[in-house]
C-alpha cells in the first residue's frame, strides 16, 4: 500500500496555522474527517487525543505523527497539515511542529497504521524530504513529492554493497513497541555504513515481526555485528562474532560512531551456546544495563500471575465482604475472611495457586535471560524454595540470578567434555547439577540469614507493643512496603494478627493500611506521570488499584523488581505516613485481610479512608518526581 493512496486530497492544508497543540489536532482530525473515512468524529478524536496523553507524538525536528485506530474509521486514512509558523507540540526536542501528520486505522488485526506510521517515520528521517513538504506550493506537488520518496522508502530490507568495502557488517534493530525507532536505526545505520564505505545489512524486529533475517551466510561472511535492540534478539547465531550490543537509541544517534567501532574492530567477540534461539538483546553493554535486562525479563513474564492471581483473590475478599456480616463472626472465622462461603473459596483458591506461581516464574525467566533454556529448571526451584522458605521476594531475585549464573559456569566446565556427551548436556547435566547447585545455595546460604532477620524482626516488634502508637504505626505501615510480601511484610503481618489476639487492634489497622499504599501509589503514579513509565507499565499500572482494593501487596512487586532504589523508599515513605495517621486518628481493625471491603468494620472509617489517600498521594507523587524519564 503506497502512502498516497491513504491520503486525500481533500485532506491536506499546505497553510496551515494553530495556536496551541489542541487547536492543531482539531484542525487536523477536521481534515480528516473530509475524506469521508470517519463514521463518528467525537469517537475518533476521543482515541487521538487519548493517544497524545501517553505520550507526545511530536518525533521531534519539526514533525508530528498524531494516531488513532478505532470502530469509527470505515477505512485507513492520512490526513496532512503544513502549519505555518509552527505550533508548540510538546516535541521530544522541545521545538515547534511545523509538519503534521495524521493516521486513522480502523480496529482490525492488520495494524495498517502501524505500517504506515513505520514507513513515514523512516522517509521523514529525510531532511531534504520533510523540508520539500513544507515548501510545497500546491496540493499536488504535496503529493507528488511524497510519491517520488514512496518509491524508494521500505521497511522491508535495509542494505548496502559497497565496492571495496572497509568492513562487511551485519545488524539488528528492535524496540519495544515497534513502530518507529526500530526503522529509525535501521535507517541511520544504512546511511552510516554508506557514508563510511562499508557494506550492511540490516535485520528489522518491529511490530510485523523479523524482516530481512540474516543468513547463516551472511553471518558467517561478515566481519562485525551491532545489534542496536531494547528487546530480545536471537544472539547464539552470532557465537565467535565481534559485536556490539547497545539500545535502539544508540543505533539512531549514533550510528556513525558505532560504524566506525566496526571498522576498527572495536568490540568484544561474543560466545554463546551456537542455539540460534538463544536470548540477547536489550543491552546498552554496561554490566548494569545487562542485569536491568535480565531482571525485567523475570518481571514481564510473572506480571501475567500477579495481575490474574491478585484479581481472582480480591474478587474472592468482595464476594465474601458482600455475602457476610463480618461482626456476627467469631475470632476463627475471622480468619478465614476470603474463603467463607463457597463462591469466594473457589476464587481465592485459584487466585492462590497464581500468585503462588509467581516467584518461581520470575526467578526462572531471570535465570533463562542469563543463560538460555538450561536456567529455567534451576530458576525455578530456586523460586520455590524462596516462595517455601522464610526469603520470599528478596530470596527469589537471588535464587534467579544465582541459577543463571551458575548454569553459565556449568556450561564452561562441561565444553571440556567430549562432543559425543553434547546431547545429554540440556537434558540431564544442566538440569540435574543446575538445580543441585541452586538448591544448596538457597537452603545454606540465602535461607538461614533472611530467617534469622525475620526472627529478629518479629522480636523487636514485641518489644516495641508498648510504645508510642504512632511510632507503631509508622514502622509496621513502613515494613510493609519493604519487600512487599517477602519477609519484612509477613513479619509486620503476622505481629499485626497477633495483637488483634491480644485486643490491640490499632496494629493491625496500620498494617493493612501500610500494605495497601504501594499498589495504589503505583496505579496513581501511573496515571499521573506518563513520561516516566514505559507502555507496558501505563498498561498494567491501573490494575494495581484493584488489588490495592483487596489489600494485595505484591502488585507493585514488578515495578519495584524493576526500579527498586525509588520505587521501595517511595512506598516506604507514603506507607509509614498512613500508618501514623492511621494510630494518630484511633483506627482499629479486627479483621485480619480484605482491604476496602473490610473497611465498614474499621473504627472512624472516613479517617482510615483519609490517611489511606495521604499516603497514596504522598508516594505517588514523590515515584513520579525522582523516577527518569522514559523514551
Amino acid at each position: 500500500m503506497r502512502i498516497t493512496d491513504l491520503l486525500d486530497r481533500r485532506s491536506i492544508d499546505i497553510n496551515g496555522s494553530a495556536a496551541s497543540k489542541e487547536e492543531a489536532l482539531n484542525k487536523v482530525i477536521d481534515l480528516m474527517c473530509k475524506s469521508g473515512k470517519i463514521s463518528d468524529k467525537k469517537a475518533y478524536a476521543e482515541k487521538v487525543f487519548a493517544r497524545e496523553k501517553e505520550g507526545t507524538t511530536g518525533t521531534g525536528e519539526g514533525i508530528a505523527i498524531p494516531h488513532g485506530k478505532c470502530d469509527a474509521v470505515r477505512s485507513p486514512g492520512l490526513a496532512a497539515m503544513v502549519v505555518r509558523g509552527g505550533v508548540d507540540f510538546d516535541s521530544l526536542d522541545g521545538e515547534p511542529v511545523t509538519l503534521i501528520f495524521l493516521i486513522a486505522a480502523p480496529n482490525t488485526k492488520d495494524n495498517v497504521h502501524l505500517d504506515v506510521l513505520s514507513k513515514l517515520s523512516v522517509m521523514l528521517m529525510d531532511d531534504s524530504f520533510s523540508e520539500d513538504l513544507r515548501k510545497a506550493g500546491s496540493v499536488d506537488e504535496f503529493l507528488k513529492i511524497i510519491d517520488a520518496a514512496d518509491e524508494t522508502a521500505s521497511i522491508d530490507n535495509y542494505g548496502s554493497v559497497a565496492d571495496n568495502a572497509k568492513c562487511n557488517i551485519v545488524a539488528v534493530t528492535g524496540c519495544p513497541t515497534g513502530i518507529a525507532h526500530t526503522y529509525m536505526a535501521a535507517e541511520a545505520l544504512e546511511k552510516a555504513a554508506k557514508a563510511n564505505g562499508c557494506s550492511i545489512k540490516v535485520e528489522t524486529r518491529g511490530s510485523g515481526g523479523a524482516k530481512n533475517v540474516l543468513t547463516a551466510e551472511e553471518i558467517a561472511a561478515a566481519d562485525f555485528v551491532i545489534v542496536a535492540a531494547d528487546t530480545q534478539v536471537p544472539m547464539g547465531r552470532f557465537d565467535g562474532k565481534k559485536l556490539i550490543d547497545c539500545q535502539v537509541s544508540d543505533g539512531i544517534s549514533k550510528a556513525d560512531e558505532l560504524v566506525k567501532r566496526a571498522i576498527e574492530g572495536d568490540g568484544p567477540v561474543y560466545h554463546g551456546s551456537g542455539s540460534a534461539d538463544e536470548a540477547g538483546g536489550a543491552a546498552s553493554g554496561s554490566f548494569w544495563h545487562r542485569v536491568y535486562t535480565q531482571l525485567m525479563n523475570g518481571v514481564s513474564h510473572m506480571l501475567p500471575f500477579v495481575v490474574g492471581g491478585g484479581i481472582l483473590t480480591a474478587i474472592a475478599f468482595l464476594i465474601d465482604g458482600l455475602s457476610v456480616d463480618i461482626n456476627s463472626l467469631d475470632q476463627s472465622m475471622r480468619s478465614n475472611f476470603g474463603s467463607i462461603t463457597t463462591a469466594a473459596a473457589i476464587f481465592k483458591n485459584i487466585g492462590g495457586l497464581a500468585m503462588g506461581l509467581m516467584l518461581p516464574v520470575l526467578s526462572g525467566y531471570i535465570a533463562m535471560s542469563i543463560a538460555d533454556r538450561p536456567g529455567l529448571a534451576p530458576g525455578f526451584v530456586g523460586g520455590l524454595i524462596a516462595a517455601n522458605g522464610t526469603s520470599g521476594f528478596l530470596g527469589a531475585l537471588v535464587a534467579g540470578f544465582a541459577a543463571g549464573y551458575a548454569v553459565v559456569l556449568l556450561k564452561k566446565i562441561f565444553e571440556k567434555l567430549p562432543a559425543a556427551l553434547d546431547g545429554i548436556k540440556p537434558v540431564l547435566l544442566y538440569p540435574v547439577f543446575g538445580v543441585l547447585i541452586t538448591g544448596l545455595f538457597m537452603l545454606y546460604i540465602v535461607e538461614p540469614p533472611v530467617g534469622a532477620l525475620n526472627t529478629w524482626m518479629n522480636t523487636s516488634l514485641n518489644n516495641l507493643g508498648s510504645t508510642s502508637k504512632v511510632v507503631v504505626g509508622i514502622i509496621v505501615a513502613g515494613m510493609m512496603a519493604v519487600d512487599m510480601g517477602g519477609p519484612i511484610n509477613k513479619a509486620a503481618y503476622v505481629f499485626g494478627t497477633a495483637s488483634i489476639a491480644a485486643g490491640n487492634y490499632y496494629i493491625m489497622a496500620a498494617v493493612m493500611v501500610g500494605g495497601m499504599v504501594p499498589p495504589f501509589a503505583i496505579a496513581l503514579s501511573t496515571l499521573l506521570f506518563k513520561n516516566k513509565y514505559t507502555t507496558e507499565e501505563r498498561k498494567s499500572g491501573p490494575t494495581n488499584f484493584v488489588m490495592g482494593l483487596g489489600f494485595i501487596t505484591e502488585g507493585a512487586i514488578p515495578f519495584a523488581a524493576s526500579d527498586p532504589l525509588r520505587v521501595i523508599p517511595s512506598c516506604v515513605i507514603g506507607s509509614a505516613l498512613s500508618g501514623a495517621l492511621s494510630a494518630a486518628f484511633g483506627c482499629t481493625l479486627m479483621a485480619p485481610h480484605g482491604g476496602i471491603f473490610v473497611f465498614p468494620v474499621v473504627d472512624h472509617p472516613l479517617l482510615y479512608l483519609v490517611a489511606l489517600a495521604a499516603g497514596t498521594v504522598v508516594s505517588a507523587v514523590i515515584l513520579g518526581l525522582i523516577k527518569r524519564k522514559k523514551s
